[in-house]
């Protein structure tokens, strides 16, 4: 099937923000608004893909639903979880779809978990994507379709019978260990790979499907799968009761947030994918298409500010240690990013036989950007070690030599040029932003010795912390008093409205009002923040690319913090409208249409989120600020 550009009214490619995520925080699934999985790799979220038409339409995808219809009456999420309810009129009745990702009890109570590496808790993924059907009103034919293609589209499913009837089935692939069995209570059969059945559904009638890849056990009648289906609702509402939210009408986006953020966590070593997805592009038809089903150590700061402000304790403490584990292994060299299970080669390459979404291409598996020199790094994790101190007023001891090794990396290299953090693939440059997290390491770790009462470490990293940030002041603002891109430019950056939310600097010194303005007045778009322009920035790319919507919402909390209230909730409002049906949010959106662009959903987005709707209700209460994005106190 040919690709039609992204936006053309006949694209069989389905507008990113109308896809349904699903999680169980082992893996995931994309559900278009067709009701076909169009996104699910197995058995982790960077595993390769069984269902990825959302690529390619050839595949693979996994449809349960009326016959004859493909526009839903309505799609949202049952309330206070991940479960995903489709809403079908048909000529002839009404169809209730739900979709949900199961989660069950914990498994492993006769051996140890091959996986886990955090504290077992009382749950566990159950394996299993589980479909059901309902006829409200009238009646209806249903079909199913699932054609799963494994290894990225690569390999096509054989099918074969496994009980006595025609309700189970297994598929694979030669060559593949990864098995998937279907159970339901409609009769299957085979056209090649791909296995259908319908049946027609009555008032009060019900059927459902269970596509499962693991040992445990499937539901075998609609009841089981009900119960379920259930018990999962529950187990997520119940996890949402843990958090604390404002009584405010921007309520649900924080709370759909939570759980976006949630399902991204990978549940075996605590660590977070930044989305969901590979490859779906930053430029319509273009280039920009990277793969982020990995975790990123400066997204770490940010994930425990926004899950210790909402009450998330536990998964803050598991990504914590995800990102401690790594940082004593690698004896202070760490990588801007890992796999979700702490692996360090993330070998990127291209898969030339996927069309790409909407034809952009090529299509990226792995990243390459693990192997750059990034200097935030060392930053992120002292502030993230500094956040998880002030949490539980101790720092432990073996968590000593970790800060003393990150602050020497800071301090060894803060001179030197780097990728930034937009991972440039153009020269590196003298980035501003990266001096700015040296100095955030620098001073971190001052304010942590002092914890220790080690006088003699808090003195020379002060003393360091006041090196660099003098330095910034000297070579990284312009003639105007704003802070740049880098030290050879006046162009403007999104990375330096974190100045103001890192303490560099008090929100009313004038460098920061000044930067802040001329980022809201001349980076942007339709109001919404651009990273950098794109032809004053050697980023080793062709083409444009929409605004990140991080660097919107980063733009609301620099605002409040500049005393800027009326303008931060203006724009505050307008990201929340340009939020998908469901709540979610991709990297990007287009200005001009408010289309969402890049993967999805984003992790960064959602946190960013979280501190931009907190920072404005606090400001608008006239609460004090008691965390900030990265820090928690001020200077």
């Amino acid at each position: 099937m040919s690709a039609v550009p992204h936006g053309d009214p006949g694209s069989p490619f389905p507008p990113i923000a109308d896809y349904g995520f699903l999680s169980d925080c082992e893996t995931c699934a994309l559900i278009a608004p067709s009701g076909n999985v169009e996104w699910m790799c197995l058995p982790r979220f960077d595993s390769p893909s069984v269902f990825g038409s959302m690529l390619d339409r050839d595949a693979g995808g996994f449809r349960l639903g009326p016959a004859g219809v493909t526009v839903p009456g309505a799609v949202r999420y049952l309330p206070g979880t991940v479960v995903l309810e489709t809403s079908w009129e048909t000529r002839t009745g009404w169809v209730v779809v739900r979709d949900v990702l199961c989660i069950g009890p914990w498994y492993h109570q006769d051996e140890r978990s091959r996986t886990h590496r955090r504290s077992p808790t009382d749950y566990d993924a159950d394996h299993v994507l589980l479909r059901t059907a309902f006829c409200v009103q009238g009646w209806a034919e249903i079909h199913l379709d699932c054609e799963p293609v494994f290894d990225y589209g690569g390999l096509a499913a054989e099918w074969a019978y496994t009980g006595p009837g025609y309700s189970e089935a297994t598929a694979g692939s030669e060559g593949m260990e990864l098995k998937l069995r279907l159970v339901t209570d409609m009769n299957l059969g085979f056209e090649g790979p791909r296995a259908r059945a319908r049946t027609i559904l009555h008032e009060g009638e019900s059927v459902f499907a269970a596509l499962g890849w693991s040992e445990h056990p499937l539901p075998t009648t609609y009841a089981e799968a009900n119960e379920r289906l259930v018990r999962t609702a529950h187990h997520w509402q119940e996890w949402l009761k843990q958090g604390t939210f404002p009584d405010h009408p921007w309520r649900t986006f924080l709370q759909r947030s939570a759980l976006t953020l949630k399902g991204l966590s990978y549940a075996p070593t605590g660590a977070m994918v930044a989305a969901a997805t590979t490859s779906l592009p930053e430029t319509v038809g273009g280039e920009r298409n990277w793969d982020y089903r990995y975790t990123w150590i400066r997204d770490s700061t940010f994930m425990l500010w926004a899950l210790y402000t909402l009450g998330f304790d536990w998964e803050a403490n598991d990504f914590f240690y995800f990102v401690a584990d790594l940082a004593e292994a690698e004896e202070g060299e760490l990588q801007i990013m890992y796999g979700i299970g702490g692996e360090s080669r993330l070998d990127e390459h291209e898969l030339d036989h996927l069309s790409g979404y909407g034809g952009a291409r090529p299509v990226r598996i792995g990243n390459g950007a693990y192997r750059q020199r990034q200097h935030d790094v060392w930053g992120a994790v002292l502030d993230s070690i500094y956040l998880h101190t002030r949490s539980r007023d101790q720092l432990p001891d073996r968590l000593w030599p970790i800060i003393k090794r990150q602050v020497a990396g800071a301090l060894e290299h803060w001179r030197e040029p780097d990728r930034g953090i937009w991972e440039v693939r153009g020269e590196p440059q003298h980035f501003t932003s990266s001096k700015l997290t040296c100095w955030v390491a620098a001073d971190r770790g001052a304010r942590l010795a002092q914890l220790r009462d080690d006088s003699e470490w808090a003195e020379r990293w002060h003393a360091a912390a006041a090196e660099i940030h003098a330095d910034i002041c000297e070579h990284g603002v312009d003639g105007r008093g704003a802070f740049t891109q880098h030290y050879d430019t006046d162009a403007l950056d999104a990375s330096l409205l974190l100045a103001p939310l890192v303490r560099f600097l008090p929100p009313d010194d004038p460098r920061i009002v000044a930067t802040v303005l001329a980022i809201a007045d001349e980076l942007t778009e339709d109001g919404l923040v651009l990273r950098y322009r794109v032809g004053e920035t050697d980023d080793g790319l062709t083409g444009e690319e929409g605004s990140f919507t991080i660097c919107s919402f980063w733009l609301v909390s620099a605002l409040s913090e500049i005393g800027e209230l009326a303008r931060a909730r203006a724009l505050c409002e307008k990201l929340i409208s340009h939020a998908s049906a469901l709540g979610l949010y991709a990297e990007e959106i287009d200005p001009r249409t408010g289309r969402h662009l890049g993967n999805f959903p984003q992790a960064f987005t959602h946190l960013a989120l979280i501190n931009a709707v907190m920072h404005v209700i606090r400001a608008e209460r006239g609460e004090p600020d008691p965390a900030s994005a990265i820090a928690t106190v001020r200077r």
